[in-house]
């Protein structure tokens, strides 16, 4: 006695595959008037294959299977195998003539009326075709194990991405206000990073070029207002860090700092370029430290207002300052014209997916001017290495920094001042 699938009409479930291929292997001995038919309702435009179709095409052939003339088998992508003998095959046909009919307005079934190609199903006599049905059915195992996989990384991927979304109460005008007053009274100089840009030739230690320094939002949330999402409103936060760029100003404007000697890169907004506190900046900078001072703008904030970003450019030209976008993966690369929008530097996000249809890539980073490309978030050595390969030099990053801590002749520079 063969194995008996689950009765027709039955919702899909796990399984299905390995009883098809667990009863044809069964059946290799039982070959002679034994047929089959594939019918192949993964074809149908999505709508036509919802959970009580599947109910309705499995019940086609359920008195067949009372009789004991037919199995059938309702995979996970939606289509039917019926196994059945040879007796049975005018109750099989006129049942899958039945379903046709069911799904005559569905683009499948009109094409192959059409092309009188057989698109809706696949027929096989098992004396003579049973190594192709078992092939069929070890293809569908297999199938199955690769959807169940990709659904099982894509379920971890969206926890993963849901787990690093920030928590917390909505980011409100009002607490946007407290935010501000308490910005204004505090000492934010501990809040205050500092990042190399390093040129790495070869085996070389890493050389750094400038520093970029920047306020870590997430200790300036963790210290003023832990319990609150910032990113929860995307306008309010420009708002906040166009208050930060003002307060940054004011540290960096203290005629004890010596950082404005240069070589230093600064996150700013393309408004805050234009406002009061960059120019009492401007003036504590010495003239020929200008050019050592990058202006760092986010391509987003670019984009929200290009007119002003092209004034802000000029403005930042004439003084002498350096201009780099910053933030960039390379997907956003054909839409951001480096040399149109008159930017000096680009920063590109290193990611793994770079090592990808690795030649086009490289023709697309040379053609932006690779002297011209800082590499960013390099966490792993093969940030490196591919940057390296493709003509990169300038490197930014964790690993970066590693490597200068590693290095007894460069170790505290981070903390040390200019001289």
């Amino acid at each position: 006695m063969l194995n008996q699938p689950p009765a027709p009409g039955q919702s899909r479930g796990a399984g299905q595959e390995n009883l098809l291929l667990d009863y044809v292997h069964r059946l290799e001995r039982h070959r002679q008037d034994r047929r089959a038919v594939h019918v192949h309702l993964s074809g149908l435009q999505i709508q036509n294959r919802r959970d009580h179709h599947m109910r309705i095409a499995g019940s086609t052939f359920e008195n067949l299977v009372k009789l004991m003339l037919a199995q059938v088998f309702i995979l996970d992508n939606s289509d039917l195998i019926i196994i059945y003998k040879a007796q049975a095959h005018d109750e099989v046909e006129a049942a899958v003539i039945k379903l046709r009919f069911l799904f005559s307005d569905d683009p499948l079934v009109l094409e192959e009326a059409r092309t009188r190609q057989p698109l809706f199903c696949t027929w096989y006599s098992l004396d003579r075709e049973y190594d192709m049905l078992l092939a069929l059915a070890q293809k569908m195992v297999q199938d199955e194990k690769d959807r169940r996989a990709a659904s099982a990384e894509q379920t971890a991927r969206n926890s993963r991405m849901q787990a690093a979304k920030p928590k917390g109460a909505p980011f409100t005008p009002e607490l946007l206000h407290r935010v501000e007053s308490s910005l204004g009274q505090a000492d934010l100089a501990n809040l205050m990073r500092r990042q190399a840009i390093c040129a790495m030739v070869g085996k070389a230690p890493p050389q750094p070029v400038f520093h970029e320094l920047f306020i870590s939002i997430a200790d300036l949330r963790q210290t003023l207002f832990p319990s609150v999402n910032v990113s929860s409103s995307p306008w309010l936060f420009q708002q906040l860090t166009e208050t930060l760029d003002r307060r940054v100003l004011s540290m960096l404007n203290k005629h004890d700092d010596r950082t404005l000697e240069g070589d230093i890169s600064i996150n700013l907004n393309v408004s805050t370029i234009l406002t009061p506190e960059f120019l009492v900046f401007d003036d504590n900078v010495k003239a020929g430290m200008r050019g050592t001072i990058v202006l760092e703008l986010q391509k987003v904030d670019i984009f929200a207002d290009l007119g002003a970003y092209l004034f802000a450019r000029d403005f930042a030209h004439d003084r002498g300052y350096r201009i780099c976008i910053d933030g960039l993966s390379y997907n956003q690369l054909p839409f951001v014209d480096r040399e149109r929008l008159g930017a000096d530097l680009i920063k590109l996000i290193w990611d793994p997916s770079l090592t990808e249809e690795k030649d086009k890539k490289t023709e697309s980073l040379r053609r932006i001017g690779v002297t011209r490309i800082i590499m960013c978030r390099c966490d792993t050595p093969s940030a490196v290495e591919y940057g390296h390969s493709v003509g990169i030099t300038l490197f930014q990053g964790r690993h970066i920094e590693s490597l200068i801590q590693g290095d007894p002749r460069k170790r505290g520079i981070r903390a040390r001042p200019r001289p």
